[in-house]
């Protein structure tokens, strides 16, 4: 294919073995049908909302509480607070005389009414347009209610979704805030209480219970999990991250700006890691012990992953008898899980022909283009119609992508994998993969698609 061929997206190429090409990345979204990508609030909303025992409160317009509203399918060992949506519901008349006093008002019923022992207040356009002073606000009701009251600088129009990690990161630090000296001092009082290597799991929000999948590896391995980010946290457990002697990052897309400044500020290392795919989790659990440095916990790895390969891999080969040879096109949030798929349909036999991602970072495409085949197309915050494009361009038989993709994907005839944040399935770990193989089989192989005939508007001469 010749580049010349104009591709469709802003920023998109096709892999050519031996040429190294670059995205542009990161950029802030245009308003209007121009792109995949959530605003800035929503980035912050999704990172923050899977803290159990929290508050969240939307200062703006009804409707942005209610399209974020239980977004993630993120599960709770014990408080659900978190399932409540709460808004002030902002009208004209607040927009036009300010609605810094109707927050406070919101506030202050909502902590009477429900005690937590965390608010997180989440601003929206309107509140950036108009100019709130939230901070001041929540200073001032975390005063009179003895509680934290935290300001998400979120405003949707400031950048994009990679800018909402950044404030729920923000958020995060200030919350976890503790003296340096203080940290080391508790770090190792932690430690010598534990007698074992104690962690945290960055970037996992225990989407169908992913992070108690994980967490059951980590104890078999003879590691202490101390706090998930964010998925089944609460308050307690938050305020005892600086404890932790190890950073493991599953999505960097919202969680590497979070490590890079623990480790900052509190000298506390991280490792990338990836759960998808029974590859990069052997992968991941033996870079875990290398990291730790302890013999008796690599050798606890080697034992996990003999136990769990014995009984999912047979299971997972049986699928791929019947998926070899297809082909996938994957778009979903973050670049890190976008290069996991690519080795996770290698798994199952399939070739990945397009991928791209709303927040994928530089290195991340790099790799990327490492992994593909050549020419398979790699682009950066698609629209419908450019994702249309390739995926019948390409000749693809599935299509990865989140809540957004699905309707383009059975528009057009083609399979769909559900990988988005409010799934029930888990998909991480060597169940995940066994159910990755199992929806990925289901779908491309369902009589469904035997029935189908081409989409009249794709025949030539229309309808």
């Amino acid at each position: 294919m010749e580049e010349a061929r104009s591709l469709a997206a802003r920023d998109a190429f096709i892999v050519t073995k031996g040429q190294k090409k670059t995205l542009q990345c990161d950029a802030d979204s245009i308003a209007g049908c121009v792109s995949q990508r959530a605003c800035v609030y929503c980035g912050a909303r999704v990172v923050l909302n899977p803290i159990t025992d929290a508050l969240h409160l939307v200062h703006g317009p009804i409707g942005c509480a209610s399209y974020t509203w239980d977004i993630r399918g993120s599960l709770s060992s014990g408080e659900d607070l978190f399932r409540n949506s709460f808004s002030t519901d902002m009208q004209e008349e607040d927009i036009i005389f300010g609605g810094e006093k109707k927050l406070a008002l919101c506030l202050d019923e909502l902590i009477t009414k429900y005690r937590p022992p965390l608010a997180f207040v989440y601003s929206t356009c309107i509140v950036g347009v108009i100019g709130d002073d939230l901070k001041a606000v929540c200073k001032a009701a975390a005063e009179r209610h003895g509680i934290e009251v935290l300001p998400v600088e979120s405003s949707g129009f400031i950048g994009n979704k990679a800018a909402g990690y950044r404030a729920a990161c923000d958020a995060l630090l200030r919350l976890i805030a503790v003296e340096p000296a203080e940290a080391a001092r508790r770090r190792k009082e932690r430690r010598a209480k534990s007698g074992k290597p104690v962690i945290n799991y960055l970037g996992d929000f225990n989407l169908a219970g992913e992070a108690w999948i994980i967490r059951d590896y980590l104890r078999r391995l003879g590691v202490e999990l101390n706090v998930v980010f964010t998925g089944d946290a609460t308050y307690a457990d938050l305020k005892r991250a600086p404890e932790a002697e190890l950073n493991i990052i599953q999505c960097a897309g919202s969680m590497q700006y979070l490590a890079g400044n623990m480790q900052d500020v509190y000298g506390i290392p991280s490792l990338q890691v990836s759960f998808l795919g029974m590859d990069d989790t052997a992968s991941s659990l033996r870079a875990i012990a290398q990291e730790l440095g302890e013999a008796q916990i690599a050798a606890n790895a080697e034992a996990v992953i003999a136990v769990e390969a014995a009984a999912y891999a047979p299971q997972v080969g049986a699928y791929r008898q019947h998926l070899e040879g297809k082909k996938a096109a994957v778009y979903v949030g973050g670049g890190f899980k976008a290069v996991s798929l690519i080795r996770q349909f290698r798994e199952v036999g399939m070739e990945v022909v397009m991928v791209g991602s709303q927040t994928g970072r530089k290195e991340e495409y790099a790799l990327m283009n490492d992994l593909v085949q050549e020419g398979a197309v790699i682009l950066d915050d698609a629209n419908p119609a450019e994702l249309e494009r390739f995926l019948l361009e390409q000749g693809a038989d599935l299509l990865v992508g989140g809540v957004k993709e699905r309707p383009l994907a059975y528009k057009l005839g083609r399979a769909f994998l559900d990988h988005n944040h409010d799934r029930k399935h888990p998909l991480s770990g060597y169940v995940g993969a066994l159910n990755f193989a199992k929806e990925v089989y289901s779908s491309i192989c369902s009589p469904v698609w035997r029935h189908l005939g081409e989409a009249p508007w794709l025949k030539k001469g229309g309808v």
